[in-house]
């Protein structure tokens, strides 16, 4: 795997990469440009053509085109290396005696299992999708198959393989039986492929239809979350909509399959599919990497004002500009285009309003008096006022609801603030609390996990980071490891920077390894000493000898232990 990293770099310029999400202008030997990971008006992002590395004096963000491409896609290191490979024209080849991981495994399970729904698209699948205005062109571009009746003709399939059938269940593909087997998660379904940013399938939705279909199963079947597919992370279609995005400057939000697919066919690739969950903060970062900007089409029924007004929160909490696109009472995006075509769905695009705007339009329509409207907006719109980052917008958003009912902007305001902030997304990574131990700038465990990807970075490694990862997560606990896992990117390129900088002139890199380590064993063993402790304490409490003396034992091996560390 060195030597295909090398050959990529080797045929693509970080200039060229760089160039393809921000405008870079000339800075004397480098580049510069406008950072694409946080605000600014004065250009800080440097990119270095000679050494092929990039670093913002803004925000601290920096590393080579893998890094870049991991931060602004939002993929991990084999993402990256899959879309540069792509681009580079290299083939992704592993070398002789490396192992693939688990995650490949997965990777490659859901790959065989697209091509063999693929394989096993029926005419009457076919026909359905016919019906409902999908193209030929586009059940291939979508990778569109057919989950079959039987019980478990994919895991057989897969089996035949040489999958495993733990493979096969962490993939999310099929569920052990009650008598031995493996029973496939999805049959009798139209099986639409969910892909990440890089483009690797990661998850299903299976659609029912015809005559076979259940009165009772749910119209859409999703795959479960697996180590591959977290819902709240991952935007159908945005693998393929992220260029169009960046292109037309805003993303247009559906809620299903169907009408993205047929959205895509219109003409309008930049559009995304929740797929059947809730919009996220996560998938808000998703589109602003891209654009700021965002249309919610969602279905024009209550359901769908509901879905659209909660999506429109997390978008603005995420600091993205909203709109509203209005549908036709009782119609989807996926029914606008069959019935009256494209043209007709972009009028909706095009007509889209502000939310703030439509949620005035829409509570006006309904009102019945100027009382009853006065206690919608002050109970469904200020709430959203008060998500609105930009002053001059929100400023503007108070005249606009002033004019309607007919007070002072003050009486706006005054409304406003009363109602309770939104929590805005923030690091969910914990750190231990402090000890008289060695302390960092950025947190013991964060330090030594940058320290770890500051290592994954070089070509060659110094210390052995499969052993010092396996360390690390015994250290801290599977739990906060997988947290640090799915850190934004940027914090970890600021991580791996930090950890550059303070051990690049170290020339004992595995005692400081070592040190970092134990540490971290000593802070978790102080912590289950004090759970321990408080635990004693409740036990002499409600007068449990028993568990007193066990406990009592528990908190002396825990202290002898850490004075051996200590010492």
């Amino acid at each position: 795997m060195a030597d295909t990293v090398q050959q990529i770099k080797d045929r693509l310029h970080i200039t060229d990469v760089v160039s393809g999400y921000v405008k870079l202008e000339r800075a004397g030997q480098n580049m510069r440009a406008r950072c694409p990971f946080h605000a600014e008006k004065t250009p800080s992002f440097i990119v270095s053509p000679d050494r092929g590395t990039y670093h913002c004096f803004g925000c601290g963000v920096g590393g080579d085109i893998f890094s870049f491409v991991e931060a602004i896609e939002g993929v991990d290191f084999k993402g990256a290396l899959k879309m540069l490979a792509e681009k580079a024209g290299v083939e992704l080849v592993y070398s002789k005696g490396e192992k693939k991981d688990d995650k490949d495994r997965l990777f490659e399970a859901m790959e065989a299992a697209t091509i063999f729904y693929q394989t096993k698209l029926t005419d009457e699948a076919k026909k359905y999708l016919n019906d409902r205005s999908v193209s030929e062109g586009s059940m291939t571009a979508f990778r569109l198959g057919y989950a079959g009746d039987g019980w478990s003709e994919l895991s057989d399939h897969l089996a035949r393989k040489k999958f495993s059938e733990k493979e096969i269940v962490d993939a999310g593909l099929a569920k052990k039986g009650e008598k031995g087997g493996l029973t496939d998660k999805f049959r009798n379904r139209i099986m639409f492929p969910i892909a990440d940013t890089a483009g690797r399938i990661v998850a299903f939705s299976g659609r029912t239809f015809g005559e076979k279909a259940h009165p009772d199963a749910p119209k859409y079947l999703n795959s479960p979350e697996t180590i591959l597919y977290h819902k709240s992370r991952i935007l159908y279609g945005f693998d393929r909509a992220k260029q169009m995005i960046r292109k037309h400057n805003f993303a247009v939000l559906v809620e299903g399959q169907v009408d993205l697919v047929l959205s895509h066919q219109a003409g309008w690739g930049n559009t995304v599919a929740v797929s059947g969950t809730a919009f996220t903060a996560e998938h808000a970062a998703l589109i602003k990497r891209m654009s700021e900007n965002l249309v919610i089409a969602l279905d024009a029924d209550q359901a769908g004002f509901k879905a659209a007004t909660r999506s429109a929160r997390a978008a603005l909490l995420s600091g993205l500009q909203v709109k509203v696109a209005q549908l036709p009472q009782g119609s989807d995006p996926a029914d606008l285009i069959s019935k009256e075509g494209a043209e007709a769905w972009r009028a909706v695009i095009r007509g889209a309003k502000d939310i703030i705007t439509f949620l005035l339009d829409v509570l006006e329509g309904h009102a019945k008096d100027a009382m009853q409207l006065r206690r919608a907006v002050e109970t469904i719109v200020l709430p959203f006022l008060t998500d609105v980052q930009s002053p001059i917008a929100r400023e503007q958003y108070e005249k606009e609801i002033a004019k309607r009912l007919g007070v002072s902007e003050a009486a706006v305001r005054a409304s406003a603030s009363k109602v309770p902030q939104p929590v805005r997304p923030a690091d969910p990574i914990r750190e231990p609390a402090a000890s008289n131990g060695v302390s960092a700038a950025p947190g013991r465990i964060k330090q030594a996990y940058g320290f770890l990807l500051w290592q994954e970075s070089l070509k060659k490694p110094l210390i052995d980071t499969e052993t010092f990862t396996r360390e690390l997560e015994g250290a801290i606990g599977s739990e906060v490891a997988a947290e640090l896992r799915h850190m934004p990117l940027p914090d970890k390129e600021t991580l791996r920077f930090f950890s550059e900088h303070l051990h690049a002139k170290n020339s004992n890199l595995q005692r400081s390894a070592n040190t970092l380590l134990a540490v971290l064993r000593r802070d978790r063993l102080q912590i289950e000493l004090q759970a321990t402790t408080e635990a004693m304490r409740e036990a002499e409490a409600r007068g449990d000898k028993k568990d007193v003396e066990r406990l009592a034992e528990e908190a002396r091996t825990l202290t002898t232990v850490i004075a051996k560390m200590t010492g």
